[in-house]
């Protein structure tokens, strides 16, 4: 009926390499051959089941009758309506006598003397002739879903550790403005929103990627990724600076404006390292390879701190300011700056104060030493600081 040296091989990879055990699958297999058994040949309400020897190919079918009494079931000659179509009250826990599934005690006991209400009863089927070729196909087809099933779960569990990182694969073809990439064991899904203005791709090319979500869909895993959100920033520096990864320096906030600029702020934990040293790295060397990846974005390197007028003052840079008014309940706050600095606070069309909302998380209005208002930067929501 199969060919056991293809089924013992496809069992033994799916058990070593999937991790899925062949107790599982030839389970699986059996219910899918009584299920096929019984569409093709069986009755209703019958209940069919199969054994799978695994030595010789073969499958044997059995119907099971559970043994009832009188008080468990209703026969149709006691309904007022026709065989088959009478109903039962909500409160009736009996069921409707089928001679298909069901055996009363008094004939179970003629097959076996100690029966007991609801065992079940074994009664052999004999295989059909032709059976052969549907059982085959079943087997094939719950073998193949199997497979499926497995990688499905594989690919999860293994991109599902990775999801927050950043991941390599190569361009595999562009469509309607998304990119699929090819990450060796799942698609990439690169969407013309997560991608960096003005980047052109072609195939075949190694494209790096922030993994941002898992998906799990009928359709198989997908993987979303990212080249511009701020955690892709955060995650190149991580790569590029030890201290990072030591935890000695840690990222306390991220505002990008991806192809164009963007502001970092960093901490460090131990008094004798200077953050802002430690991103940008001997002669920018550590800062240059991060911009590099970006295409060339911009990217302003300041130190965190605890005192908003500080943090601000250092997000606003690189203009200079002369004076900075708070209110901490509104979380707003009013920066003086002189005439010659109000281009570099503002930034060209206001993209250095907008950052520096983005990246403190305080409204920003920009004035004049004289007190004229030349800019307002709001905090956006979606955008709200990392620390």
């Amino acid at each position: 009926m199969f060919d056991l040296k293809v089924i013992n091989s496809v069992l033994s990879e799916l058990e070593e390499v999937r991790g899925i055990p062949r107790a599982s699958i030839i389970e699986a297999i059996e219910a899918a051959l009584a299920t096929a058994y019984k569409k093709e040949y069986g009755k209703k309400g019958q209940i069919i089941r199969t054994t799978f020897d695994l030595a010789s190919g073969q499958a044997e079918f059995y119907q099971v009758k559970v043994v009832v009494d009188a008080t468990r079931v209703v026969f149709d000659e006691e309904a007022d309506l026709p065989a088959g179509e009478a109903g039962l009250a909500d409160d009736d826990t009996r069921s409707f006598y089928n001679p298909e599934q069901h055996i009363l005690i008094e004939d179970a006991r003629k097959i076996k003397k100690d029966a007991q209400l609801d065992e079940e009863i074994i009664f052999p089927i004999e295989s059909k002739g032709d059976y052969g070729r549907i059982a085959a196909q079943t087997a094939k087809q719950v073998i193949m879903q199997k497979i499926r099933e497995a990688e499905k779960t594989h690919l999860v569990s293994e991109f599902g550790k990775k999801e927050g990182e950043i991941v390599t694969g190569t361009v595999q073809r562009m469509e309607r403005g998304n990119v699929f990439i090819d990450l060796g064991k799942a698609p990439g899904l690169l969407p013309y929103e997560e991608q960096i203005p003005g980047e052109r791709y072609t195939q075949g090319e190694r494209v790096r990627a922030f993994l941002y979500r898992v998906e799990e869909s009928p359709r198989g895993v997908f993987l979303r990724l990212s080249r511009s959100h701020p955690k892709f920033l955060e995650k190149l520096f991580e790569s590029e600076t030890p201290e990072l990864a030591s935890g000695a320096v840690v990222i306390k906030a991220v505002a990008r404006e991806a192809g164009y600029r963007s502001k970092i702020a960093a901490e460090a934990k131990d008094s004798h390292i200077d953050p802002v040293g430690a991103l940008v790295g001997g002669r920018g060397v550590r800062v240059s390879t991060v911009m590099a990846e970006l295409r060339g974005e911009k990217i302003d390197v300041i130190e965190w701190s605890a005192d908003p007028k500080k943090f601000i003052e250092e997000a606003l840079s690189p203009a200079k300011i002369l004076s900075i008014e708070t209110n901490e309940a509104e979380m707003s706050a009013v920066v003086h700056v002189a005439e010659d600095q109000q281009s570099l606070a503002i930034g060209k069309g206001g993209q250095n104060v907008r950052l520096a909302a983005k990246l403190t998380g305080w409204k920003i209005d920009i004035q004049s030493a004289q007190g004229e208002e030349l800019a307002t930067a709001e905090v956006p929501r979606a955008e709200a600081p990392l620390a």
